[in-house]
């Protein structure tokens, strides 16, 4: 069970990196829309527009990059086998789980690694 585990921790960082790459794309988006509301030769008629869409997309970047990261942050620890580290992976992949196509794959395969009994003997305290 320990290459399932490892392979896990991969997954995790590769997850979490591509999410980190969407979140930086996106907030590029909301610059883009600050950007229009910004410049000095528009009138007022797409100034809410802009500004919607300035906030959501800033929103969700901030939030996809902090979901990124915070899945590398788990990820090298998970293959270090830290105990803390398949509690906060369970959480992770649990929530994953949502989030079509690759989340849900990742969830679903570190619920069954770190569900299993041998998965979890290897997290155990020494």
């Amino acid at each position: 069970m320990k290459p399932h585990v490892d392979f896990l921790g991969v997954l995790f960082i590769v997850w979490g990196l591509l999410t980190v790459v969407v979140g930086v794309s996106t907030l590029a988006l909301g610059v883009g829309a600050i950007a229009l509301i910004t410049s000095a030769n528009r009138g007022d008629s797409g100034q809410v527009a802009a500004g919607l869409t300035a906030a959501v997309f800033t929103t969700l970047a901030v939030i996809a990059i902090i979901w990124g990261v915070v899945h590398v942050i788990v990820g090298v620890p998970l293959r270090r086998h830290t105990p803390w580290s398949r509690f906060i992976a369970l959480m992770l992949g649990s929530v994953d789980l949502l989030l079509l196509p690759y989340g849900t794959a990742v969830g679903i395969y570190a619920l069954y690694v770190l569900l299993n009994e041998k998965g979890k003997g290897l997290f155990v305290a020494p």
